[in-house]
């Protein structure tokens, strides 16, 4: 058994604080949450804020390397140190996945802030909504709109994922990064992407001044410095210069701790039936008309897309639309019928209504129909009455016939992988997902289906919600979110049960099936990121199987065709270990751009010839955006040589390993002595010794003082392991309040001289430092250095010796600490230590001053570089100044007359007396940036400054038996 003086050392020990470049910082944020731990992520973590010093860091992992966790490490740190204000910043499709991330993998509480919960709060008399106690999600347009609200807010952190899209901030036309550049001047900030390269060395410049104005000096010293890179010299400074702000890991560095799998793809081609031909012709050009009532031209682009796009899913889908469309046209008709009469009887009244609006500049919001606007409506729901009959007429699709041939071959294919028989079956409407559930349930596949869509209404989905709420009542696992708890309910049936879930897009986006290897793409998005977001659902850091990947592709149709080949071939979206590379995603910037360009061919090609040329010309424009000969500077400049890399990250694999197994131990133990009345403990399981998520425990009973919203019930020790998660139980980690509570309660307790017997005789290891000690006694005192600062640490410092004078070594004295022990007698007097700790005190604080001056050092560097650049930008305006005057004088020795020479005179005397004043400017700027460097050194200087404390914990006279 363990003693209070145990309990005491181990609360410190779990709630002390760690330098910022210590691996052990990371060792409770590891525990608490639920990922596996993979080296790179902690590197990258560690990497974000190394310097106390930094504004933060590019954090520039190879797609599908865990970005996002790295992130939520970092933003764990962040939240166990008491930092509340946080912000992610992320593209709009991407808000509702970070926050169930952080929901699942961290125990981080989000909130989602759009238009709709701003107007809420600030309705409820919030008077700036950014000020929150959860951390804030917003998109990038939303952000750049609140630019001057986010100013007002202290931020602790922000991060900013696809950050990619703040690579042209140095270009005057990009308000948004520009807007955001502005309101988080000063800001420490993380910024996320795959690519931070892409075209031109300039968008390292962009991304980089984003983070800290004073790495480089301004857009015009750069582009001198390096926008034709020619040397290895130009490549070493710009890869020195950047290498405190980049962290780059790529794939095939890490294969030795995440193990890919393959895509395989299979393509199911179909030819539609006579009447689906017919249908998609008359609807298609009826879509390409000049001029549709039922699509005004505000909503023209978005709705030919929306209806291109169910035309290609299924007949059901188009036949709902266009029933849609034709009532919207009736309804048009009856509006403007009531809208004449309401006229005409006030006209009927007073005769000069015209004349009065015409003088009280009145117009009309809502004018009458014309005889030839009604002919025209009426004219366009009689063809839309056409089309909608005859797609309702159609009971069987060539397409969904084609599904069930495509799921035998499908299945087949992971029969002989080894993996499940579990398919996902994406489409992006929701009449064809009830077809599909109409038609497999008439296969036999009826009782193993699962839909997962916006809504999620169906009967079958709310009976798998509520009995799932129901058998997880009392655990973690159910969050009180109707939303969270259905995706979770209907994912864990999938898992379970079904064995074919039918989803919307809805279901791309936040859910993991490392479980299921068949991706079924029913509708093949024109978005290439949509498609491998899709994809990664299962393809991804778990999957144990090669995924098969089956797409859809109609023969009938020449412009499908060039998209499935574009898709294939250029994207690389289908087969591979990786999918689309970083390069080419990154390269086409919004998806979204990339959909409305196929659009654009289907609604002006008719004839193969034409669309054959237009597709060719795309990927002429592709092939101008995916700039390859960038891989090699890429490569020079962000990437490590892999044995420097593995050899790093082997050590860390180590060190991340051997501190959560010591963090595990410790709330182990403190748990059991601090509960030891209130709490049934389980036996851990003999195959797992050292690893702390087997253990668990039932708490009968709150401590005294505990808050009354800690639940009883059973409890499950993680162990920083998505695996571990135990499903009927609350997950109990260091950040769990009932944990804080007892780290608070048991690290407070004040604590006399004791006399305490440690056993190792019954201690199941063996410990070289400590068999000499056997037999032995002595005493000790633990210490607890704090240094409160910017890089805030504390240090736990055992000083002891034996009775006959000979020191103990911190070793010794830890791991005496690991044994049980007997409290033989209290209040007893023990030898005054504190000489011998104030020498080890020296050590401890000589060790912070070195590290300080290295991080001084390389902040100096940095604003070295600074000042020079600025300093060449400004001797370049002089240099640019004598190449015209000389050019000018030259002009005027060759001038054949008086006039021009004297022309050319004049200009040159005034050149040069702008090149005076440029060389006035320059002594005035030099001495500026000197001011303005010696004021960056006061706040570095401020910033290191230490206030110290330190406390002695407890004494001890100690025996070894």
């Amino acid at each position: 058994m363990i003693t209070d003086y145990h309990a005491k050392y181990y609360a410190h020990e779990l709630s002390k604080r760690c330098s910022s470049d210590s691996m052990e910082k990371f060792a409770g944020t590891l525990m608490d949450a639920q990922v596996d731990l993979n080296p790179h992520q902690v590197e990258a973590a560690l990497f974000a804020f190394k310097s106390p010093l930094s504004n933060g860091a590019i954090l520039a992992d190879e797609v599908g390397l865990g970005k996002t966790i790295e992130a939520g490490l970092v933003l764990s740190q962040k939240w166990a140190e008491g930092k509340r204000r946080m912000m992610i910043i992320v593209p709009a499709s991407l808000r509702k996945q970070w926050s169930q991330e952080l929901a699942d993998k961290f125990f981080l509480p989000s909130h989602i802030l759009e238009a709709k919960t701003y107007n809420a709060a600030i309705k409820a008399g919030k008077a700036n909504p950014f000020e929150h106690t959860e951390i804030l999600i917003c998109s990038y347009p939303f952000a750049a709109r609140h630019a001057e609200e986010l100013m007002l807010v202290p931020w602790d952190l922000v991060v900013l994922d696809e950050a990619h899209r703040l690579r042209n901030v140095y270009k005057t036309q990009n308000k948004t990064a520009r807007a955001l550049r502005t309101a988080l001047t000063n800001v420490p900030k993380v910024l996320l992407t795959a690519t931070p390269l892409q075209n031109s060395l300039m968008e390292l410049y962009g991304l980089v001044s984003f983070i800290d104005e004073y790495a480089f000096g301004d857009e015009k010293s750069f582009k001198q410095q390096y926008s034709r890179i020619s040397s290895d010299a130009q490549f070493e400074s710009l890869k020195n210069r950047l290498k405190p702000l980049c962290h780059r890991t790529l794939r095939r560095q890490v294969l030795e701790y995440v193990k890919y799998t393959n895509r395989q793809p299979i393509t199911q081609e179909f030819w539609p039936s006579q009447e689906e031909q017919d249908l998609y012709d008359m609807v298609s050009d009826y879509l390409q008309r000049p001029e549709l009532c039922a699509l005004p031209s505000s909503q023209r682009k978005l709705m030919t897309l929306v209806m291109r796009k169910l035309l290609a899913s299924s007949t059901f889908a188009i036949a709902g639309a266009l029933d849609s469309l034709v009532n919207k046209l009736h309804r048009q008709l009856r509006e403007n019928q009531k809208l004449v009469q309401k006229l005409e009887s006030i006209e009927e009244d007073f005769e000069l209504l015209d004349e009065y609006e015409d003088e009280y500049g009145i117009e009309e919001e809502q004018e009458p129909l014309t005889k030839d606007d009604i002919a025209a409506i009426e004219k366009e729901i009689d063809d839309l009455s056409v089309f909608r009959d005859l797609a309702v007429s159609i009971s069987e699709n060539a397409k969904g016939l084609a599904l069930l041939e495509a799921l035998e071959s499908g299945f087949a294919k992971a029969k002989e992988l080894g993996a499940e028989h579990k398919a996902i079956i994406f489409t992006e409407s929701r009449r064809t997902q009830n077809y599909l559930v109409e038609l497999l349930s008439e296969r036999g596949y009826g009782d193993k289906l699962v839909l997962f869509n916006g809504s999620n209404s169906d009967d079958k989905s709310k009976s798998i919600y509520k009995n799932w709420v129901e058998e997880h009542s009392g655990s973690d696992r159910v969050t009180g979110s109707r939303t969270a708890d259905m995706r979770a309910a209907l994912v864990d049936y999938f898992k379970d049960e079904a064995q074919i879930m039918i989803a919307t897009e809805a279901a791309a986006e936040g859910i993991n099936l490392q479980f299921c290897s068949l991706v079924v793409n029913y509708d093949l998005p024109w978005n290439p990121q949509r498609i491998e977001q899709r994809i990664g659902r299962c393809h991804r850091y778990g999957q144990q199987y090669d995924v098969v990947v089956i797409n859809f592709l109609n023969k009938a149709n020449a412009a499908d065709q060039r998209v499935y080949e574009l898709l294939d071939e250029k994207f690389s979206l289908f087969s591979g270990v990786f999918g689309a590379s970083d390069e080419v995603l990154g390269a086409i910037e919004s998806g979204i751009d990339f959909e409305k360009r196929i659009v654009e061919i289907y609604q002006t090609c008719r004839e193969p010839q034409q669309i054959d040329l237009q597709f060719e010309e795309l990927q002429v424009e592709l092939d101008d955006q995916i700039n390859e000969a960038m891989d090699s500077t890429r490569q020079k400049l962000l990437e490590n040589f892999d044995a420097e890399v593995h050899d790093k990250l082997k050590v860390n694999l180590q060190e991340s390993k051997s501190y959560l197994d010591k963090y595990g131990q410790l709330l182990w133990q403190l748990t059991q002595h601090g509960l030891r009345d209130l709490a049934d403990f389980g036996e851990k399981s003999a195959a797992a010794e050292t690893r702390a998520n087997q253990h668990r425990f039932t708490l009968n009973q709150l401590p005294a003082e505990a808050t009354p919203s800690i639940p009883l019930g059973v409890y499950s020790l993680t162990g920083g392991s998505s695996g571990a998660e135990a499903e009927d139980s609350h997950i109990y980690r260091v950040g769990h309040p009932l944990a804080q509570y007892l780290i608070d309660q048991l690290g407070g307790q004040q604590l006399a001289s004791s006399h305490l017997v440690f056993d190792y005789s019954n201690h199941p290891q063996q410990s070289q430092s400590l068999e000499p000690l056997v037999g032995e006694s002595g005493e000790l005192a633990l210490y607890k250095l704090s240094i409160n600062g910017s890089d805030s640490e504390d240090h736990l410092v055992f000083i002891g010796n034996t009775d006959a004078g000979e020191a103990l070594s911190q070793e010794q004295m830890q791991r005496l600490f690991n044994l049980d022990s007997q409290l033989e007698q209290s209040d007893i007097a023990v030898h005054d230590f504190q000489s011998d700790y104030e020498s080890r005190k020296a050590e401890l604080l000589g060790d912070v001053e070195g590290r300080y001056a290295s991080f001084f050092e390389q902040e100096m560097d940095k604003l070295d570089n600074w000042a020079d650049d600025k300093r060449k930008g400004l001797k370049g305006n002089l240099k640019d100044f004598d190449s015209q005057i000389n050019e000018l004088k030259k002009f005027a020795r060759g001038a054949k007359n008086l006039p021009e020479k004297l022309a050319y005179q004049r200009r040159t005397q005034k050149l040069e007396k702008q090149r005076d004043e440029a060389w006035r400017e320059y002594d005035q700027q030099a001495k500026e940036i000197e001011t303005k460097k010696e004021g960056l050194l006061d706040t570095i200087e401020g910033k290191l400054k230490m206030d110290i404390e330190d406390q002695c914990l407890f004494t001890i006279k100690w025996g070894l038996i």
